[in-house]
């Protein structure tokens, strides 16, 4: 690519500012212009769980850049600045204020945004989602010694914002659907340890329980109604049922869509030779696995944009990485690796009930496709050696902590 070409980046996340990011270290001399729909500059979501609802952090520690970064790397940043429509054939991207820019190559990062179900009531005064740093100022302005909040949805973001909430003082209820908490992310057995570890810290966990409405009075809200008919008063509702990745411009545009999201290659090229997509809406073709994965994780926004930037300039490169996703959680920190929508058994090492363990996901032929690491330090890159190796494993040496853990404990 030359001086005399131009890039398009549609994004304001994590994923956005490390395409920038890369493009300007590989020496790309072109034009570049990147569009955030919100105000903030590009910043990273998951501390908006985390350590910003937890008095931890304020905006300015997870802003991944500065302005003065973005003028001293002569980037086009448009704030504030939606993107509508996607021209494929005329190479141009149009805005919401009717301004059109060329491209030569284009990515798309346009990342999640909360899943809204249509619960009668959710339009009253005092319900919450959670996805933008607007979202955050919001539910961080109530959150105070005493008040009642409750969350539908015992997913990531509902769970962080309850162990935020608690240690903020806040009285918490949780209201599931599922049997166990993040039931879809790691199964019922280490859902256990999640339910287990926020009724111990106060927490309201309701399980199996469906929301019927969300109740208002003059139009502020005041709880919920389940279906068995039971009431849970609230000060405030946070709804937390998942994310809707934003593949609106990809449609529009005819872009080829797979699992939810934009099919990529392993390259992250979409079904357009000029468009490549990363981040939250990527449904890339894993070397790995040899499937298709979708992950909205930070890994995923942090590593991706190398690759794609690659490709857009002309280079070879696949995204081979292992999904990656961390948390924590009032005492508990953990990692996991790997890919296990489906799974055999769970074998777990170490001590389970007081919170140090690892636990590992494997398939009917005894091979690790993901790993767990809670409150144990230092296994993460055995893990990973255990789940790329693709080798079935010993699962009773692999439940003994006297046996090492790498990829020599497969039989």
């Amino acid at each position: 690519m030359t001086s005399s070409s131009s890039f398009v980046i549609v994004g304001g996340g994590l994923a956005a500012a490390k395409a920038v990011e890369v493009l300007r270290d590989k020496n790309f001399d072109g034009h570049i212009t990147l569009f955030a729909d919100e105000e903030q500059l590009p910043y990273e979501r998951p501390p908006l769980s985390k350590e910003y609802l937890a008095g931890k952090k304020t905006l300015v520690d997870f802003t991944v850049h500065d302005s003065d970064w973005y003028r001293d790397r002569h980037v086009d940043l448009r704030l504030n600045t939606r993107v509508e429509s996607l021209d494929i054939d005329a190479h141009t991207v149009t805005a919401a204020d009717g301004a059109a820019v060329a491209y030569d190559k284009l990515l798309l990062a346009t990342g999640s945004a909360s899943r809204r179900p249509s619960i009668p009531g959710s339009d009253a005064e005092g319900v919450h989602y959670l996805r933008s740093y607007a979202d955050a100022v919001a539910l961080n302005s109530i959150l105070a010694e005493g008040v009642s909040l409750t969350i539908v949805g015992a997913g990531w973001i509902g769970l962080e914002v309850a162990a935020s909430a608690r240690q903020r003082g806040a009285d918490v209820t949780v209201v599931e659907s599922a049997q166990q908490p993040l039931l879809g992310a790691l199964g019922a057995e280490v859902g256990q340890v999640f339910a287990d570890l926020h009724r111990e810290h106060g927490v309201d966990l309701r399980l199996g329980a469906q929301v019927n409405e969300i109740s208002a009075q003059d139009d502020r809200v005041t709880g919920l109604t389940l279906a068995d008919g039971s009431v849970v008063g609230a000060d405030a509702v946070l709804v937390a049922v998942g994310a809707k990745p934003n593949i609106e411009l990809a449609e529009q545009a005819g872009l080829e869509l797979s699992d939810g999201g934009v099919r990529v290659d392993a390259s992250l090229r979409t079904s357009d030779v000029d468009i490549y997509a990363v981040g939250d809406i990527a449904a890339a073709d894993s070397p790995l696995f040899g499937t298709r994965i979708r992950t909205e994780h930070w890994a995923t926004a942090l590593k991706q944009p190398a690759v794609a930037v690659a490709g857009m300039l002309g280079e070879s490169a696949e995204y081979d990485e292992l999904p990656y996703f961390f948390t924590d959680q009032y005492d508990l920190g953990m990692e996991y690796a790997g890919h296990a929508p489906s799974y055999e058994r769970v074998v777990f090492r170490g001590d389970r009930a007081g919170r140090e363990f690892v636990a590992f996901w494997l398939d009917g032929d005894s091979r690790v496709l993901a790993g767990m690491n809670v409150n144990v330090w230092d296994v993460l890159d055995d893990v990973k050696a255990l789940i790329r190796s693709r080798t079935p494993v010993d699962p009773e040496g692999l439940a003994d902590p006297a046996i090492a853990l790498d990829s020599s404990s497969g039989r």
